[in-house]
């Protein structure tokens, strides 16, 4: 493809074009060999990759695309927004596969992954092959596919939608995250539908309040971004997106009058029983092999997209029913032990509120939880985290997450101080693998260990190197140990 066709689709985005030549891949990554390659000179908070380009030009980049001329002798578009030109051309150089398919977006602090799950199974469920993208993997269909970043950087993103289309998919459930958004990743894409589960604290380290936060969320719901929209009522600040929201939209909850509401809650350790009261005419039972009230939203949430998309509430209910897990989401592993260990990717305050209360709530015996914050990223939360373990466990493991560059003594310092003040028992173990160790010794008949923070991941980045640590292979191996 031509680079002036490519800057003609983003031509809201182009100051100047120098030169023409045709272009066959597209990268942002300067250490990449490519052929006939397009280099995004893309400006960030750590660096700046005009400083790359003529690294790129020798790794085969034929073309640039930068704010300002770069004395390279090679083709150039001149832009205002990099991030957002880079979405715009790689829609078109993949052949806008967005605009064939059906896009299902889920914003929100936390429910995101399982509510895009839950999406999932529903739609196939409905008789559509589905696609998924998000924090976990994208998948298509059962099949998993890399990928790095909850929403993908734009060249991938349009790869993978490619990649979709070609297979077959119809319909994409997938995570927005508030970096995507803010980040220009998914400029000129629209959404059949979008959905709000809640907002809390996270992510400050970018965007410095909980309103500038909150305003990026709140963005997604316009028109240029959806077409319909389910909005959880229960959370304060939807009043605030429903407000000005100018879509058709469906509400959701438990608390407040909704659309689509859940009544007669049940919740054991095996799941959750309730009854779907939608729109003051049809009640259907519903039964969840996932456990927590936060499930029962994510639930709703995930109803109220498939009823907009014109799926039967008896299919929306028998699909929710054969859901038996979420990789990392309040996941039971299978430990053959007296005690249960739970996995979950609950890494801000309310998500660590959320599982360490609906544990509290069927647990037999002690709730253990373990837990770190990671590093390069909101100091603020560390102490609120130590707060809530020390209120709601009987005992409180204190370890590494991803510490990344930060001293990991220093980020298990910051737990400490707001964990002392509750006089709950803990312990400080720094070593992630150890600190399992110590709670898997401690466990006793009746006991749930809530592994909480890493999830799905598989890796714990340490100086910016990512080593392999995966917990539900790490659990396996040390019980194993310990049998012997």
């Amino acid at each position: 493809m031509l680079l002036s066709a490519l800057a003609k689709e983003a031509e809201q985005e182009v100051l100047e074009i120098r030169g023409d030549c045709e272009i066959a891949t597209l990268t942002m990554d300067s250490r990449k060999e490519t052929h006939r390659g397009l280099f995004f000179c893309v400006p960030g908070a750590r660096f700046d990759a005009h400083g790359f380009a003529p690294q790129a030009v020798k790794n085969g980049a034929d073309a640039l695309v930068v704010t300002h001329f770069l004395d390279v002798d090679v083709p150039q578009v001149k832009v205002r927004n990099v991030r957002g030109a880079m979405s715009l051309m790689a829609a078109a150089f993949f052949g806008h596969p967005d605009r064939e398919m059906k896009l299902l977006g889920v914003t929100g602090t936390k429910g995101k992954t399982t509510t895009s799950y839950l999406i999932k199974a529903i739609m196939e469920e409905a008789g559509y092959k589905v696609g998924l993208i998000g924090t976990t993997g994208n998948m298509i269909g059962k099949e998993y596919l890399k990928s790095e970043f909850t929403t993908p950087e734009p060249i991938d993103f349009f790869r993978t939608l490619r990649q979709m289309l070609d297979a077959g998919v119809q319909v994409v459930s997938m995570e927005v995250s508030a970096h995507a958004i803010a980040m220009d990743r998914l400029r000129g894409v629209h959404f059949e539908a979008g959905c709000y589960t809640n907002l809390s604290q996270d992510h400050l380290d970018l965007f410095g309040t909980m309103e500038k936060y909150f305003e990026c969320k709140k963005s997604f719901f316009r028109p240029e971004w959806i077409s319909n929209a389910a909005i959880n009522v229960d959370d304060d600040t939807s009043k605030e997106i429903l407000k000005d929201i100018a879509v058709p939209h469906s509400t959701y909850g438990i608390c407040n009058n909704a659309d689509i509401f859940a009544r007669d809650i049940e919740i054991t350790e095996n799941g959750v029983s309730f009854i779907m009261k939608l729109f003051d005419v049809n009640e259907m039972p519903v039964r969840l092999q996932l456990t927590g009230m936060f499930n029962v939203y994510n639930a709703l949430a995930a109803a109220a997209v498939g009823l907009i998309m014109g799926v039967s509430p008896e299919t929306v209910t028998a699909a929710l029913a054969k859901v038996r897990s979420v990789p990392g989401r309040a996941e039971v592993l299978d430990t053959g032990t007296p005690y249960k260990v739970i996995l979950d990717y609950s890494h801000s305050p309310d998500a660590l509120e959320n599982i360490l209360t609906a544990v509290r709530g069927f647990a037999r015996g002690r709730v253990i939880s373990l837990f770190g914050c990671g590093g390069d990223r909101d100091h603020l939360k560390r102490p609120i985290m130590g707060e809530i373990s020390g209120r709601l466990a009987d005992y409180s493991i204190l370890t590494s997450d991803n510490p990344r560059t930060e001293d990991p003594m220093e980020i298990l310092a910051s737990i400490e101080e707001g964990i002392r003040p509750t006089g709950g028992q803990y312990t400080v173990i720094e070593n992630r693998r150890e600190a399992i160790r110590h709670a898997l010794e401690m466990g006793r008949d009746g006991d749930i260990i809530v592994l909480a923070g890493k999830g799905h991941e598989t890796y714990q980045e340490i100086m910016g190197v990512k080593r392999p640590f995966d917990e539900k292979v790490v659990v396996a191996e040390l019980l194993e140990e310990i049998r012997k």
